[in-house]
């Protein structure tokens, strides 16, 4: 479904990614691991369009999209989740959702956005009870919550998600990365960046490490927590586990 090929990007002066290839199939779930600053959220940026590729190519769907505009390719099927979720907290649970569906609006109409909303309020009943409340005085995990079903709102085939557990109290990121095996489960496919490599590794199928800007091992999700290598730097005792 998705597949980069020595993609080079930066913020500045600063190369952020250095000949990034990997690929994601239908239906997988593919986490990005590594350190802050390897080039995780860049990678995601870079994909949907809010940075610009310096070099290689990206194919989603069979279909070249290196450096379209963000809006086309949420019309083409790839949602970007951002890290910290950036919900709209002036605006109403109903009315951050309605926003997701933008994109849906002209080529479906009113009747069929506004059934996307409470398939959304079905999906997470939560949301549904505060549906007319500010998103902005949600609690954290609720925010998520909403980020997560804003995104779902457009009909993506690829969900890509940054950072999802940031800040959640281990219950509720166990739940969240529970839903989102149930969206695997679904058909959904789903490129995940997470803090906690152990609990996205214990969901995904497969994955890449990032250092500095550049893929350095990837393998199946078992082969990575079997790794000694990756056991020592990035899932050692101080990165706790969410599934314990």
């Amino acid at each position: 479904m998705l597949r980069l090929t020595s993609v080079d990007a930066s913020y500045g002066r600063v190369q952020a990614l250095r000949g990034v290839s990997l690929h994601v199939d239908e239906g997988e779930i593919v986490t990005l691991i590594g350190a802050n600053g390897a080039g995780k959220s860049t990678t995601l940026e870079v994909i949907s369009g809010l940075i610009r590729a310096e070099a290689g190519e990206i194919a989603f769907a069979g279909r070249a999209v290196t450096n379209w505009p963000p809006g086309r390719l949420v019309r083409a099927g790839i949602c970007h989740v951002p890290e910290g979720r950036e919900i709209f907290g002036s605006l109403t649970v109903r009315d951050n959702l309605a926003l997701g569906a933008y994109s849906r609006w002209g080529r479906d109409g009113r009747g069929e956005v506004a059934a996307e909303i409470e398939r959304q309020f079905e999906r997470f009943p939560q949301l549904a009870e505060r549906r007319d409340q500010l998103a902005g005085s949600l609690s954290g995990g609720e925010q998520q919550m909403l980020a997560l079903a804003r995104g779902l709102a457009s009909r993506p085939k690829l969900l890509m998600l940054d950072e999802p557990s940031l800040g959640l109290a281990p219950i509720i990121a166990r739940q969240f990365l529970a839903e989102v095996q149930a969206l695997r489960e679904e058909g959904l496919t789903v490129l995940l960046v997470e803090q906690n490599a152990r609990a996205a590794l214990r969901i995904a199928d497969r994955g890449y490490v990032l250092e500095t800007g550049r893929i350095i091992l990837e393998g199946t999700a078992r082969d990575l927590l079997d790794n000694p290598e990756v056991q020592r730097a990035y899932l050692g005792k101080e990165y706790g586990d969410i599934w314990e």
